[in-house]
């Protein structure tokens, strides 16, 4: 039979929430499952999840194919990682070595995201108190891009007159061509 990790969705309308199942792959969505082996709330600021690891690398032993939405949170996991060391035959020492160097990246990483959002967070705060400052500074520059503009109409009025100067000359020899009919 042909098994596939995907998720299930369950949860009311506007508000998803995920089973991590193992399902014929030719079942519908929201089947019966073989086995439930995790969950995921997408709500959620963090986006949870649990997953029942020594049950999800089962069955990828025999054989189920994971989803995107499952690699994805395989890879959050380390999982994918984990299984990717079981395939290529490493010894089971050597794979929990390597985890404990993911998980030290992976810790890594999420405190510099962290520190990212922080400092967005801090540099919209000071754009918010500076914007409140800015419009008492900006109306004197608005008044002096007035001034400009005020200064550019009359070069434009000028070249508007020049136009309508030529306009009835042209007139005045098509009135001559029409005293002759």
């Amino acid at each position: 039979m042909a098994t596939k990790i995907r998720l299930k969705r369950i949860g009311r309308r506007n508000r998803p929430f995920y089973r991590l199942i193992v399902i014929d792959s030719r079942k519908r969505r929201d089947g019966a499952a073989i086995e439930e082996i995790g969950w995921y709330n997408p709500i959620d600021k963090d986006h949870s999840y649990e997953i029942k690891s020594d049950r999800l690398l089962h069955w990828l032993e025999q054989g189920a194919i994971a989803s995107n939405a499952a690699k994805k949170l395989m890879k959050r996991e380390g999982l994918s990682l984990r299984w990717h060391l079981m395939q290529q035959g490493v010894d089971g020492k050597e794979i929990e070595k390597e985890m404990k160097k993911w998980e030290l990246n992976r810790d890594e990483v999420l405190a510099l995201r962290k520190a990212k959002e922080d400092e967005k967070v801090a540099n919209k705060k000071k754009k918010a108190e500076s914007s409140d400052e800015i419009p008492s500074e900006e109306k004197p520059v608005e008044d002096s891009s007035d001034e400009v503009a005020s200064e550019e109409k009359p070069v434009e009025d000028s070249s508007d007159e020049v136009a309508s100067e030529e306009e009835p000359k042209e007139k005045e020899s098509s009135d001559v061509t029409g005293e002759e009919e």
